[in-house]
């Protein structure tokens, strides 16, 4: 009489794969992808984000300047002039020092031809009584557009963030 073996072991069947319960060396290439696409998909979203911020904080310190000339005419009881340089994107704030915009912006100006010293630089003149030649100034990065109105009567300074229509 035979008796049979059963045999349990690596060797019962020579051309079976086991699994261990772990991962496959695609499965680990799967995610790994996946992985990366969203880190490149966060890291686009936070470089635009960061450049809207610092756009946007440049059209908030041209119209504190803008208000600060303003307030200087006011306060000094004489005219004052704020000063801005399309060619060079470079603005004038109250005490004359230059600043340059952030790279990526262009900046643009709309004010009264007489107020215009030369044909790159616009002004706007504030008065004593706080009103203004008025104007607007306009700030660009790619399709945004930040608007920065002056009021001729009242010299009151809004900002306006818009996206461009192409």
């Amino acid at each position: 009489m035979r008796r049979a073996v059963h045999q349990h072991g690596p060797s019962a069947f020579p051309h079976a794969v086991r699994r261990t319960g772990g991962f496959t060396l695609l499965e680990m290439l799967v995610v790994i992808l996946l992985i990366g696409i969203a880190a490149a998909a966060v890291a686009v979203s936070v470089t635009q984000g960061l450049a809207s911020a610092r756009i946007n904080a440049a059209s908030g310190e041209i119209a504190a300047a803008l208000r600060a000339t303003r307030a200087q005419a006011i306060v000094q009881g004489k005219e004052q002039h704020f000063d801005v340089d399309v060619r060079a994107d470079t603005y004038s704030d109250p005490k004359r020092k230059h600043v340059r915009l952030p790279k990526g912006l262009k900046l643009s100006i709309t004010s009264a031809l007489e107020d215009r010293p030369n044909q790159h630089v616009g002004r706007i003149r504030f008065f004593p009584d706080g009103s203004s030649t008025g104007g607007h100034i306009i700030l660009r990065s790619g399709r945004r557009q930040w608007r920065i109105n002056v009021s001729w009567l009242t010299g009151q300074v809004a900002v306006v963030d818009r996206v461009v229509a192409q």
